[in-house]
């Protein structure tokens, strides 16, 4: 993100439903506070000051950049999964109502995206892209997790080597999207209404996120091995992937074609291969290590009692996104592209948790997640049992 900030890539929280019923209703507080971790993460995306050139003020503030959507996507993926069976891949009429009430879901999410677009604000509104992430992920709710992960793997490598071919220039030509639809041949094209290969968070991209998504949220969450599983192996993978790429770029040198630079890029919302791998472990070493900390026991209720703000903003993040890009429609486009403190920022995570925190406690669940869940029951009736 530059100082000129033409548009803060940031990311929309998934609808959250409420817990399953059946033998495995207590909700896992853990993911909440990986959803929560992931707007503060928006926030500062959206809201952070820059310095001179374009820098992050401070420095390590750019960990936000492209990790949110990401997470928000893989954590969309874990809430198909918790509200379709949670590690019992569903079946029959199972299987049916989450395909309808995913549907509902996407249905309603669609014009809201559209809606909060129309603001003309300085954000990237993800909404519609899961609008179409949430269809796309249909035929895959009754898959079990080696395919799920297999699908996640083959999407993370096809999806961006696509989008890439698409977007990026060719031998000093202009790019396959430019040539078709008449475009500059310079700069990014982003075609309008497009979320499956040009928009922000193109959906051949990020449906990878989704599937390793469904995949965790397919595994026993509450399971000691599994939360320390998700931490090993997602650091690990993080550690490779980003790693990898400033070898790979470091060998082909600045003189290497803008495609293959594309290709090897680990930089935040370049959507290529190796940075989706990265976004993949940061996702799963967050969430490994928010369910260890809040496991069962004295402990983890002590760190689930300190950390509730950010749990009830993750358990109602469409509501709590929404109402952040109302603020800025508000407020001014200033105080996303012109920041000169971060105090705009301050202001807005603590009004964000202690609202967040205040309207858990008073109704339980958020507004739009009440609506969107509302909805969908009434379209696809009760989850059988």
């Amino acid at each position: 993100m530059t100082s000129s900030r033409p548009t803060a890539q940031g990311a929309t929280p998934p609808a959250q439903p409420g817990p399953v019923s059946g033998a495995a209703t207590t909700r896992l507080v853990g993911i909440d506070l990986a959803r929560g971790l992931a707007i503060v993460g928006m926030f500062v995306a959206h809201l952070g000051a820059d310095g001179p050139a374009g820098a992050r003020n401070p420095e390590w503030f750019v960990i936000a950049d492209g990790r949110s959507a990401s997470m928000f996507a893989l954590l969309a993926g874990v809430s198909l999964a918790l509200t379709s069976g949670r590690d019992r891949v569903p079946s029959g009429p199972r299987l049916a109502h989450a395909r309808m009430t995913t549907l509902v879901r996407a249905a309603l999410l669609l014009p809201l995206g559209w809606f909060l677009s129309a603001l003309g604000t300085p954000v990237a509104v993800i909404l519609p892209a899961y609008a179409v992430l949430f269809v796309l992920a249909l035929p895959f709710l009754g898959l079990r997790r080696r395919w799920l992960v297999t699908g996640a793997a083959v999407t993370a490598v096809v999806g961006p080597t696509l989008m890439a071919l698409a977007v990026e220039p060719v031998g000093g030509s202009a790019s396959l999207v430019a040539r078709l639809t008449e475009a500059p041949a310079s700069g990014t094209v982003r075609l309008p209404g497009d979320e499956l290969v040009t928009g922000y968070y193109p959906a051949i991209v990020y449906l990878a996120y989704i599937l390793l998504g469904l995949a965790v949220g397919r595994t026993d969450l509450t399971r000691l091995r599994t939360q320390v599983g998700l931490l090993v192996a997602g650091a690990g993978l993080a550690a490779f992937a980003w790693g990898t790429s400033r070898l790979t770029l470091d060998a082909v040198g600045a003189d290497a074609s803008p495609l293959v630079r594309q290709l090897l890029s680990g930089r935040a919302h370049d959507d290529a291969t190796l940075e989706v791998l990265g976004n993949c472990g940061t996702a799963m070493a967050v969430i490994g290590l928010f369910l260890l900390l809040t496991r069962p026991g004295r402990f983890g209720r002590m760190v689930g009692a300190v950390l509730s703000p950010l749990a009830a903003a993750g358990a109602m993040s469409l509501s709590v996104y929404t109402a952040q890009i109302l603020a800025i429609f508000v407020l001014g486009e200033e105080v996303v592209r012109d920041a000169t403190s971060n105090a705009v920022l301050a202001w807005f995570v603590i009004v964000a948790l202690a609202g967040a925190w205040l309207w858990r406690r008073l109704f339980g669940r958020g507004p739009l997640e009440r609506v969107l869940h509302g909805a969908a029951t009434a379209v696809a009736g009760p989850r059988p049992s």
